[in-house]
């Protein structure tokens, strides 16, 4: 409902400073020969408010270098924009991936810094080899490379029939760069057991990439280990501790996954690197004290009992010297969906993103009223102090000040120890209804008996299914300022007079994939959850009329309405 709040109020547009954009913040993979550089690429930056850029680049890696062309009309959009010109001196490269960052910067510019993620694949994308792993039920897996120049690929196989296949998968998130999807599958009359194949590609313009690919598939009914991030990046700043990511598996195959260890070993840097494996995930760890300003590799070996088993995860750690807290670009976002589109709201809870926030572990506020500075730290919305729910060192959740002044472009920043970082702009509006997410579509509901109304089949304890007549607590955030009005951080009055959220109309609609659809029922309360900060509640009672199973369901307000989720009815 982006245009009716746009109609619905008047927003501020207050911009006196240049606002920095770049076409796009990803550059690659790059494929570049062996001990040669890399072809230059083009990024454009463009201002979208006043005054004029003035580009300034670093680089976290010598083989990355940038430099600023004069000013033209932009290739893919009106007006006119700065030809960033990136260069890969990259000779000294060995053949593999390597990634860096280059940040572009532009003094006194709003949404500046911004990051560009720069990926080169020395020796070609196309890989030496390939495994796979599927379970005798007709399931495939996929493996996906990328070439900067389209390629034909033909595909045999040695038995099994004609299990593997080869496709350009869409057309690629850059012009130069080219997704192909590998796939081998089961198929009938296929036994337990491993299947040779090839795949040789050719008439690519990259040399390298013209080869003949082995490729083996193994049919087995044990489990199969699938992890969810097939390589970790760490980027930190020096000497602020150990650094955590988790890494995370599901099973492809049949049985029951167990991870039985994980090891793991650093190339360059020392003993940076560990591993192991807690509550069938594994945590990673990156220690940030011995480390001087520059890319480390490593790699995380993963064993379990299936049949993949062991697995290589690689690790890169890029360690960037301490500066300034940064806020991403797009980095605030509402706490319930983090779409960078969409807007927050006044007195809505948000999350920040950046890097160097906060030094130290992370630090939660403890009672309410929320502080406005936590540990050091604190967010300010249009020059104002924000209340805080905690700090880390690249996530800080807060909630935005009640009377924050609608804009196109309000203005966050973080200040840490005293020491202000940069400005970037955000979409604040006086109400974005969001319907907090429980896990997939389903939103965080609750039946009046405690239980969760979604399908008994997703393993969720204490679920059912709701019926016509019971009466469902949805929990939501940013539906604005209440009535009575509740100060900043403030905890909502637990009696009357509640804080409602003042709306003439408000309808809860069940069946409402698209507005205004939908079966309607009358709000029973809307309004901030008692008790609690920024965190909002609508009750309503099921009707009769809803079609059984997975129902859509949304809150509609005057003028805006929420997202939806699906509420199980039977």
């Amino acid at each position: 409902m982006r245009s009716l709040a746009l109609f619905a109020i008047t927003l501020s547009i207050a911009s006196a400073a240049p606002m920095l954009r770049l076409s796009s913040t990803v550059v690659g993979p790059v494929s570049i020969a062996a001990g040669a550089a890399g072809p230059v690429q083009e990024v454009e930056a463009f201002n979208t408010g006043d005054g004029a850029l003035h580009l300034t680049f670093t680089s976290t890696a010598l083989w990355l270098t940038a430099t600023a062309g004069q000013s033209r009309r932009c290739s893919g959009r009106e007006g006119d924009c700065i030809p960033i010109r990136i260069a890969f001196p990259a000779q000294s490269l060995a053949t593999g991936l390597h990634s860096a960052t280059l940040t572009v910067s532009s003094a006194g510019a709003l949404d500046a810094p911004q990051n560009i993620l720069v990926t080169v694949q020395i020796g070609g994308g196309v890989p030496a080899r390939l495994e796979f792993f599927v379970p005798p039920n007709g399931a495939a897996d996929e493996i996906i490379f990328h070439t900067n120049s389209q390629l034909q690929a033909e595909v045999t196989t040695q038995s099994g029939g004609s299990w593997l296949s080869v496709a350009l998968d869409g057309l690629g998130s850059f012009r130069f760069v080219l997704p192909y999807k590998v796939t081998a599958r089961h198929v009938p009359g296929m036994t337990e057991g491993t299947y040779n194949g090839a795949i040789v590609t050719k008439d690519s313009r990259f040399a390298a990439d013209n080869r003949n690919v082995p490729v083996s598939l193994r049919v087995t009914s044990q489990p199969i280990a699938a992890p969810v991030q097939t390589s970790l990046r760490f980027r930190i700043a020096q000497n602020t501790g150990v650094h955590v990511q988790a890494l995370a598996f599901s099973n492809r195959g049949l049985g029951t996954l167990n991870l039985t260890g994980a090891s793991s070993a650093a190339s360059s840097g020392g003993a940076w690197l560990s591993a192991e494996t807690v509550s069938g995930a594994v945590t990673v760890r990156a220690d940030s004290a011995s480390l001087a300003p520059g890319i480390y590799k490593g790699e995380v070996n993963v064993t379990s009992n299936g049949a993949n088993s062991p697995l290589r995860i690689p690790v890169e750690c890029e360690v960037i010297p301490q500066s300034a807290p940064s806020i991403s670009y797009q980095g605030v976002v509402n706490n319930a969906d983090f779409d960078p589109d969409d807007p927050v709201a006044q007195g809505g809870i948000a999350a920040v993103f950046g890097e160097q926030l906060a030094f130290g572990p992370l630090r939660q506020a403890s009672s309410l009223p929320l502080p406005t500075e936590l540990g050091g730290v604190r967010v300010f919305v249009n020059d104002r102090p924000a209340p805080i729910f905690f700090t880390s060192c690249n996530q800080i959740n807060f909630q935005i000040p009640y009377d924050a002044q609608p804009s196109l472009t309000a203005q966050v920043r973080v200040e840490r120890e005293g020491q202000r970082g940069n400005t970037v702009t955000k979409w604040l509006v006086p109400s974005a209804p969001r319907i907090l997410p429980l896990t997939g579509l389903y939103g965080v509901v609750v039946n009046s008996d405690g239980t969760f109304p979604v399908p008994r089949s997703l393993g969720i304890p204490n679920s059912r299914p709701a019926r016509a007549g019971d009466a469902l607590t949805f929990y939501a955030l940013g539906l604005g300022q209440t009535s009575p009005p509740i100060a900043d951080g403030a905890a909502a009055p637990s009696q009357e007079p509640l804080a409602r959220v003042p709306s003439p109309f408000a309808k809860v609609l069940f069946g409402a994939l698209a507005l205004p659809t939908g079966v309607p029922a009358d709000v029973l309360y809307v309004g901030l959850t008692p008790g609690f900060a920024g965190l909002y509640q609508f009750n309503v009672v099921v009707p009769e009329g809803v079609t059984p199973g997975d129902v859509p369901v949304r809150l509609q307000l005057e003028t805006v309405a929420s997202n939806y989720v699906l509420v199980t009815i039977e």
